[in-house]
């Protein structure tokens, strides 16, 4: 193979870029003018992406389109927001251009981040951690009676893939029942899938709704008031998802009213919220800095990831976590 221009929008760290530099020897890398410092900044056209034949970042997507070289893309992120409309993919399947991101990279700690979330739920965290009382107090007795076993409690997953496998391999030892929500089944998922068709009626059954849906224009909004008032009363409410599918006076409103238990929330819109925003008063409601997938060297895990695919796309090879 010829050698490759690979266009990278973010500044490495050094230890990231020793290793970028040894997996693209024989290629040509090139690093944006106007390096993003953020997956959820918007990136500045760089006309030098128009010579590169990959592109690794978050791109901007018209100069990802007007790009004539370009045979490659690989999204730094599990969330592909920007790039998930019908025209981006239209083009790019019509230019044969590869669309691949880096759930891989996440599933596990995002997937620990919903599991933390239930158990310091269950067993009343929150409020133990800030509690002063003597053994054998009714203060005490209240609070030690409020834990709570998970097992034989029903979790409805909405939004199925690399994230929610993981999950459900932990969620199940625990003897969890666990139900996925998906547009459209494939016959590949570990555990019962629903439909829009039963999603009130398994709504109504859950104790705990976990939402990783991506932002799209079809989830924009999808748990809306409508939604939550299909839930068990009750119920708990947790999202690693995207802020924006979430219709949050809709939570406020059905947190103060104890139609959703409590709501454990990484993401938001915006983020994070504005002081004095209402949901940071809600006493059940319980919101961490997006903080889902990260992990120790994510940055490492990020670059290894792309050179293990670089690999495989010199070699012909389908690349891991690829989309089109």
């Amino acid at each position: 193979m010829n050698a490759l221009r690979i266009f990278v929008d973010f500044t490495p760290s050094t230890e990231a870029l020793i290793l970028l530099k040894e997996a693209a020897k024989g290629h040509e890398l090139c690093f944006a003018r106007s390096p993003i410092t953020s997956i959820l900044a918007q990136a500045e056209p760089d006309p030098q992406i128009n010579s590169a034949d990959i592109a690794f970042g978050q791109p901007e997507v018209t100069a990802l389109l007007e790009s004539p070289r370009l045979r490659w893309v690989h999204i730094s992120s599990s969330g592909i927001t920007r790039y998930d409309t019908a025209n981006f993919r239209t083009q790019l399947n019509a230019r044969k251009v590869v669309l691949s991101n880096s759930s891989s990279v996440y599933e596990e700690a995002c997937a620990l981040q919903a599991l933390a979330f239930i158990l310091a739920g269950a067993r009343c965290l929150p409020e133990s951690l800030r509690a002063r009382f003597a053994n054998g107090t009714p203060e005490w007795a209240t609070l030690r009676g409020a834990c709570r076993p998970l097992r034989g409690q029903r979790v409805l997953i909405v939004g199925y893939g690399a994230i929610a496998r993981r999950l459900t391999s932990f969620l199940q030892p625990l003897g969890l029942e666990v139900m996925a929500y998906r547009r459209r089944a494939r016959g590949d998922e570990s555990v019962p899938v629903i439909t829009a068709a039963s999603l009130s009626t398994e709504l109504f059954r859950a104790d705990h709704t976990i939402n990783i849906l991506p932002e799209s224009d079809e989830t924009r909004g999808f748990f809306s008031a409508q939604l939550f008032a299909a839930f068990k009363r009750g119920a708990l409410f947790y999202n690693i998802g995207r802020g924006a599918t979430v219709h949050q006076e809709a939570l406020l409103e059905a947190l103060r009213s104890g139609q959703i238990g409590a709501a454990w929330l990484d993401v938001t819109t915006p983020e994070p919220l504005p002081e004095g925003h209402p949901l940071w008063l809600e006493s059940n409601c319980f919101i961490t800095p997006h903080i889902a997938g990260g992990h120790t060297a994510e940055e490492m895990s990020l670059v290894r990831h792309f050179t293990a695919n670089l690999a495989r796309f010199i070699d012909g090879k389908a690349l891991l976590d690829q989309l089109t």
